[in-house]
């Protein structure tokens, strides 16, 4: 930038000069060819020259701008047109981002066109990305091709990195560091929760990296693999002592399919034993099972009060009704009196009876005077 502008500052001064110079070369040969028709023609003539120089003056002004880039690239012999570069300028393409990764890739034994690089460019790419994952691809000996890495660039991928990968492999810890949970928690069949803590090594699959799953999918399915198996052994203590039966259940589960990674290996970093879940439930359905029943009982007993009040009241009831029925004894003496089926003497004899009765009732214990005493 500070080149173009003191070479901006140095081309005014140049400029003005060449004009100068082509105004007073006109009009030399005007003062010297003066007069009559022939001193016209010549004038005109100068003036032509001068026109055609002042032009090519600025045209190479302009072309200045990309000399030092022309040079560089045709000393690396990746050379690079001059109207190649006036047409990306007009198009708004950087020019030195292009020029360079072209002498990058031919130094590193790619021939890589410009108008390649021009097009990526104008779609949005990384040039400079695409071109270091080429280069990166090329030492360690792994096929990729332009069109698939500015295919994986375009789709939002970072090839470099997925290079790099596929060289220097990562490890993703399972869970994420950034889950809420520190550990995948599991119950075995014992009712014993465990809970683990695994690492997984994976290298990028390039083939695959355009529409493969991330790396969110392997955390999930190397967490529910965890969770199966730990689930499926009969006794927490079986896996306590053999944790590399985890992995090696997990790596058989084909947990890769469809991402845009190769698992590796599942390693086992730490695995601890939580709460005792099954005891736990237990004490939860015995507690639960023992409110069923005291809710059972109480209905019970609300049933049995419910009946015995209903039986008090059928009692008093039938006292009401021995109580009208023994209203009705003075009312039927009285008749039998008045129609002669009973005399005094009858009626003297059942009073004797009733004392009698009341007598030995008293004697006995009972101490309650007979129904009709008071009458």
């Amino acid at each position: 930038m500070h080149a173009s502008t003191s070479r901006r500052r140095f081309t005014a001064p140049l400029a003005l000069a060449s004009m100068a110079g082509v105004a007073s070369m006109s009009s030399v040969a005007s003062a010297q060819f003066g007069g009559g028709g022939g001193g016209g023609a010549s004038t005109f003539v100068w003036i032509i020259v001068g026109i055609v120089v002042l032009v090519g003056f600025f045209v190479f002004i302009f072309l200045l701008q990309f000399l030092s880039l022309y040079v560089q690239a045709l000393t690396s012999n990746a050379s690079v047109g001059l109207l190649d570069m006036v047409g990306m300028k007009l198009r708004k393409v950087d020019i030195r981002t292009v020029v360079i990764n072209r002498i990058r890739a031919v130094k590193s034994g790619m021939d890589i066109p410009t108008n390649a690089l021009e097009t990526h460019y104008l779609a949005g790419g990384r040039v400079s990305n695409v071109v270091s994952a080429l280069i990166a691809a090329r030492g360690a000996r792994i096929e990729l091709p332009w069109a698939t890495a500015t295919a994986i660039d375009l789709a939002g991928r970072d090839i470099l990195e997925a290079v790099h990968t596929s060289v220097n492999p990562k490890v993703i810890d399972c869970p994420a560091p950034t889950s809420p949970r520190a550990t995948i928690d599991a119950v075995a069949k014992n009712g014993i929760q465990l809970k683990a803590k695994a690492r997984v090594t994976v290298r990028t699959n390039i083939a695959r990296l355009v529409g493969g799953a991330t790396e969110e999918t392997i955390i999930a399915r190397v967490g529910q693999g965890i969770v199966s198996t730990i689930g499926s052994a009969e006794d927490h203590k079986h896996v306590l002592e053999n944790p590399d039966e985890i992995s090696r259940t997990v790596m058989r589960s084909g947990l890769d399919a469809g991402t845009a990674y190769e698992i590796l290996s599942i390693d086992i970093a730490d695995i601890d034993v939580g709460e005792n879940v099954g005891a736990k439930l237990q004490a939860d359905q015995a507690q639960s099972n023992k409110q069923m029943a005291q809710a059972e009982a109480e209905k019970r007993r609300a049933l049995a009060v419910a009946e015995e009040q209903e039986f008090k009241a059928q009692e008093q009831k039938n006292r009401a009704l021995v109580v009208l029925a023994e209203a009705e004894v003075p009312k039927a003496m009285a008749e039998a009196f008045r129609s002669g089926n009973l005399g005094i003497m009858d009626y003297y004899r059942m009073k004797n009876v009733q004392a009698d009765t009341s007598m030995r009732d008293s004697i006995a214990g009972e101490g309650k005077p007979p129904a009709g005493g008071n009458r």
